[in-house]
């Protein structure tokens, strides 16, 4: 039998390694705790397309303002949008409040499949809280995960291409010895051992197996094709002013930022605005002056979003004024804070 194909011996090593290293999140169980569903869930849905750096705060707010499902149900969501706000791809705050009210009535789901039916959980969000939470065999791959079978089993196809061999080759490790901590280490691995630039393989247990170690060149895995740019959209936003307070509107719950607060603005398109038709869609007939622009990128589309200020002038839509900006998606807390 080949080193690689020593599945057992590369658990073993791999569990090893894990108990030896395993980092410490605000999300995971300590050794011999029983994980939580409902902290595995909510963490797993804040780190989708989001950083380990970044979601810690806001997975330490929610929990202790929010400490359980029943409680995250019990929220209004605007209260949810808004702790929320900055995390970003704003649909996972609106998906987890639906979630929480299913939680909140009928428990946590049993099993991956019934994970997998809540609002929100994908694929990979039903495995891991099935493997780190309930303790039951499921192939977890993350993007961490991705990188060391591309370069545990040298993968020349590139990504996103190579997405469901990859999952087939973290699917041989499957096992019901500690599914949970299996995952976990997989996904320490590749996030503190087998990274994305310059991979400490002199450490990492399983550098003797490692077909990319043997090429004598693991940087170049995974492969990628390359992308393409992404498209430019141009748009208005109007800061109506009345003292120390500016005017936020609703934004519809369809679309992108659903449901969020905002400033007003008009639609994002591929060309700019001419006054003229921007005016068309400013929130009062106010002296609107350009006060500069901000810059945006968001997953399909780069946004640049010049900013119109204005005073005095009574809002001819529904809204309201407010003096705290904090709660706002990113793009409009810049525009904001524009000086």
């Amino acid at each position: 039998m080949s080193k690689q194909t020593d599945v057992p011996a590369l658990r073993t090593a791999l569990l090893a390694w894990y108990d030896r290293s395993r980092r410490r999140l605000p999300w995971r169980a300590l050794p011999g705790e029983r994980a939580d569903p409902y902290r595995v869930w909510l963490s797993e849905i804040m780190l989708q397309q989001t950083t380990v750096a970044a979601a810690g705060p806001y997975f330490e707010r929610f929990t202790a303002r929010w400490p359980d499902a029943a409680a995250l149900a019990a929220a209004p969501r605007e209260e949810v949008l808004a702790a929320w706000a900055g995390l970003g791809y704003y649909a996972r705050a609106r998906n987890l409040h639906a979630a929480a009210q299913t939680l909140a009535l009928h428990g946590p789901p049993a099993d991956e499949t019934g994970w997998r039916a809540l609002p929100g959980v994908g694929a990979y969000t039903a495995a891991a809280i099935a493997a780190i939470a309930l303790d039951q065999p499921a192939t977890v791959v993350d993007g961490n995960v991705e990188r060391v079978m591309a370069r545990f089993f040298a993968v020349a196809a590139p990504l996103p291409g190579a997405k469901r061999e990859l999952h087939a080759l973290a699917a041989r490790f499957l096992s019901a010895e500690r599914p949970g901590d299996f995952a976990q280490a997989m996904m320490d691995l590749g996030a503190t051992v087998c990274t994305p630039k310059s991979p400490a393989c002199a450490i990492c247990p399983w550098t003797a197996a490692c077909a990319a170690r043997a090429n004598g060149d693991p940087d170049a895995y995974p492969r990628r094709a390359a992308k393409a740019a992404k498209p430019e959209r141009h748009g208005v936003a109007f800061r109506l002013e009345r003292g120390d307070a500016i005017f936020l509107v609703r934004r519809p719950e369809k679309g992108l930022l659903g449901g969020m607060a905002a400033l007003p603005s008009t639609p994002w398109e591929p060309d700019r605005w001419t006054r003229a038709a921007a005016l068309a869609h400013a929130p009062a007939a106010a002296p609107w002056r350009e006060i500069g622009a901000v810059r945006h990128v968001f997953t399909h589309f780069a946004l640049t979003l010049e900013v119109w200020a204005g005073q005095g002038a009574a809002p001819s839509i529904a809204g309201e004024w407010s003096t705290d900006a904090s709660a706002l998606p990113s793009v409009f807390r810049k525009a904001a804070a524009l000086d």
